[in-house]
């Protein structure tokens, strides 16, 4: 076991006060003791962290990233999976995931060590999410959870794309019921099981199904792409007819449906907000939005939804949040200890705590100033990029 520390550095564990001049130790790919005065091991490789800044590594909880590719366009483009049926419950974001993408190194740049990898929006069911940290040996290894929730979208996506094709939905009415009858099949198929078990018969098993029982069930979460309010309260109407665990994705109008999202514990996991008004639905894209719902109460993730916005540029949008009037301390909880709670990965990551992950990233100064650069990001505690 090997036992490093970084002394002399302004720590902010998140969960705690800041430290203005602290130590942070780990032993291989934990964290060991955070503190102003730390007793460190002898065999303790030590580094002088004067001048740097360290916080936890960052977490987005919404990205494409290595399933929508850099560079590449149709070749790296795994985006969506437009099929006969808007339903694709059976798709598998990590299978299209291509771990050596050049937009993990850029994540590692701006101290992201956690991402959340969904499929697009074109389908009303996308099929299951992924959790990875953003290096690692292999995929394998970075994976946290490979089918961590279900990817839903409502409104302008689905409709566009299948009207398009002259199939359902077209509407907003089409894209609710397809989910219903989606999520009723599910129970009806549970059922089945159940009866075939007890009976001895041997069922016929559906991929697609089996992840949607796991969301009825609850183990996972429904992951609701919607922009509109109407969207919005069409997701979480649906989601309280099934008793689904919900995270709603993007919610450009949640602003205004604060005490509904407050009175149902409802996170929402705010942007692209560095972004244009690619469509009607994002009228009202802009800061306020995570800035309204964060001094409600309501737990709120900044995301980039890379590649909407770059994935190194996340510490940026929570300093756009402090320009419009969101306390430091509070911004920095959005790419933090917020995702990590939203993800139910708060007991391993989002914090400087002993026995947490040690993923964390040291700046040259304030990590939400435009002069500073990251200088390391650690993964599992190994130096994963320098700048």
């Amino acid at each position: 076991m090997a036992n490093f520390a970084i002394t002399n550095a302004k720590i902010y564990p998140v969960t705690s006060e800041p430290i203005e001049k602290g130590t942070l130790l780990w032993q291989d790919d934990k964290i060991m003791a955070v503190g102003p005065l730390v007793d460190l091991p002898e065999d303790t490789a030590v580094i002088d962290g004067t001048g740097w800044v360290i916080t936890p590594g960052f977490v987005d909880a919404h990205t494409h990233l290595g399933i929508q590719e850099e560079i590449y366009q149709s070749e790296g483009d795994d985006l969506n999976e437009i099929a006969e049926s808007a339903l694709t419950p059976e798709m598998r974001a990590i299978d299209g995931i291509n771990p050596y993408d050049l937009a993990f190194q850029d994540a590692l740049s701006g101290g992201v060590t956690t991402v959340m990898i969904a499929p697009g929006s074109a389908n009303v069911i996308g099929g299951s999410i992924s959790i990875l940290k953003t290096a690692g040996p292999d995929l394998d290894q970075m994976v946290i959870d490979s089918e961590a929730g279900v990817k839903a979208a409502f409104g302008e996506n689905p409709k566009r794309v299948y009207a398009e094709l002259k199939k359902l939905p077209s509407t907003r009415m089409g894209i609710a019921a397809l989910l219903r009858q989606a999520l009723i099949d599910a129970q009806d198929y549970e059922m089945k099981k159940r009866k075939d078990e007890t009976d001895g018969e041997i069922l016929e098993r559906d991929l697609g199904m089996e992840l949607l029982v796991r969301l009825l069930n609850r183990e996972i979460p429904l992951r609701a792409h919607a922009h509109r309010a109407d969207d919005l309260l069409t997701a979480l109407r649906i989601a309280k007819e099934f008793n689904l665990d919900i995270v709603l994705e993007h919610g450009t109008e949640a602003g205004k449906l604060i005490p509904l999202l407050i009175k149902e514990k409802v996170p929402v996991v705010v942007g692209p907000s560095f972004a244009n008004r690619a469509k009607v639905e994002m009228k009202e894209i802009g800061w306020k939005t995570a800035v309204d719902l964060a001094e409600a109460g309501v737990m709120v993730a900044l995301i980039t939804d890379h590649s909407c916005t770059p994935i190194q540029y996340l510490s940026l949008c929570a300093a756009m949040t402090v320009r419009y009037g969101l306390p430091w301390d509070k911004a920095l909880e959005t790419i933090t200890i917020n995702p990590a709670k939203i993800m139910k990965l708060d007991r391993r990551l989002g914090s400087l705590e002993p026995g947490k992950d040690a993923d964390f990233a040291v700046f040259d100064g304030d990590p939400f100033h435009y002069l500073t650069r990251t200088r390391r990001t650690y993964v599992n505690g190994m130096l994963a990029w320098q700048g």
